[in-house]
């Protein structure tokens, strides 16, 4: 057999090494700085202990695998070395490698060595797996539900088990959870697989439809997490977003008292007038609470889960949509403060900019309505949906002076 130009296999050799170091150079710095930018989704920034958990899986299963890939690489560095051409490549002088066939020792050693490699590898994946899914104690117990495309949450407040008794809350798009305290979730789907993950707090479950799967979520820091449906669910899987508020325990006692109180009745004539038209061309999907319950009951939306998203309380959240546009103004600071006001109608410059999706809307912060009168006028247009298979919001023909009215009312769900 013909052997390789020396002088090419040695350029080859020293290329393949660069390009070695490159990337692992380039992977360790995406790891240190991967967590800095609010573009970037990574495991490499935990910040909850489940996540951390993964973290420290992480860490030595890669550098078993370095140790591997380095031994790998350099026992071939070795041979090409030691059985490259030599000499007047006619005369054929390089010898031929010990033949090793039959060599019991050789064989033993290099099937035990991969073999003990797996099995630290698998004893440690196995004792983080027990970890992940062992029950956390006085953990708030939270109902996850993933829809062609965005996710919806039903808190367990009275600790009965369910998830439907009239003491219990149902909001969407955002999971709002208490600082320092875990969460227990209940993973499903009302339509096609989706997978929820969150992964500064913890890696991926699937939501699969008839299936619960237990899952759980804690935050050391308050903040805002964000999330991304990792599992492909049709034309809007890449804007099936998620977002997680992490506030301290008072605050979230607080919200939860909020979130039992019915929606407030209109009060001026535009928002009675708003209220008029949501129910006649948003209540045969969308329930709040207190002005629609019966209707939704004697007469089921016609989609093909059967559910929309619930706006009892829309204004208490930053985002909507799946969470790609921002319901109220950003803080200007970024996403270290879920909450608290940095802005007023009068100083709108305070704010971040809302269209800047790397930055979630503040409830705190007034309502962004070109955003939101834009999802009325034309909700198609402004994210992939196929209303007409019953799955998103059509576009409803709404003229300006509804879309006017309806926000008006909408504003008042606080």
């Amino acid at each position: 057999m013909k052997r390789f130009n020396s002088t090419l296999g040695r350029i080859a050799i020293v290329a393949s090494l660069v390009l070695f170091v490159v990337l692992w150079v380039g992977m360790v710095v995406a790891g240190v700085t991967g967590g800095e930018t609010e573009y970037q989704l990574t495991t490499l920034q935990p910040q909850g202990p489940f996540s951390t958990l993964i973290d420290n899986l992480v860490a030595p299963v890669f550098i078993i695998a370095g140790v591997v890939f380095v031994g790998v690489l350099g026992a071939i560095f070795y041979i090409i070395m030691k059985y490259r051409e030599k000499g007047d490549p006619e005369l054929d002088l390089t010898p031929m490698p010990k033949q090793t066939h039959g060599h019991t020792a050789a064989e033993i050693t290099w099937t035990a060595i991969p073999a003990a490699i797996l099995a630290v590898v698998a004893v440690l994946t196995a004792v983080t797996i027990l970890d992940l899914s062992a029950e956390e104690p006085d953990s708030v117990q939270v109902e996850v539900f993933g829809q062609q495309w965005w996710w919806g949450y039903r808190y367990d407040v009275n600790n009965d088990g369910r998830f439907d008794s009239d003491s219990d809350v149902e909001t969407s798009t955002e999971l709002v959870i208490p600082v320092g305290r875990p969460v227990q979730l209940s993973v499903t789907s009302n339509d096609v697989i989706h997978s929820f993950w969150i992964p500064a707090l913890n890696g991926k479950r699937d939501a699969v439809p008839g299936m619960v799967s237990p899952w759980k979520l804690q935050a050391d820091e308050p903040g805002v997490y964000r999330g991304q449906c990792t599992e492909f669910c049709g034309l809007s899987h890449a804007n099936m977003r998620m977002l997680v508020r992490a506030i301290p325990a008072e605050d979230f006692d607080r919200w939860v008292a909020d979130q039992q109180k019915p929606a407030p009745e209109p009060v001026t004539e535009a928002e009675k007038a708003g209220l008029s038209e949501w129910k006649n061309n948003c209540g045969s999907c969308h329930l709040i609470d207190g002005v629609n319950n019966q209707q939704l009951a004697e007469n089921p939306a016609a989609l093909v889960s059967g559910i929309a998203p619930n706006l009892t309380h829309l204004m208490s959240r930053g985002t909507f949509a799946g969470s790609i546009y921002n319901l109220h103004y950003p803080n200007k600071v970024g996403n270290d403060q879920p909450f608290g006001a940095t802005c007023t109608r009068d100083t709108l410059a305070d704010c971040g900019d809302p269209a800047d999706v790397a930055l979630a809307g503040n409830p705190d912060n007034p309502v962004y309505r070109p955003a939101l009168e834009a999802w009325l006028r034309n909700a198609p247009a402004m994210k992939p949906m196929a209303p007409d298979q019953g799955r998103g919001m059509p576009n409803l023909g709404l003229t300006q002076d509804q879309i006017d009215v309806i926000v008006a009312y909408l504003e008042t769900l606080k």
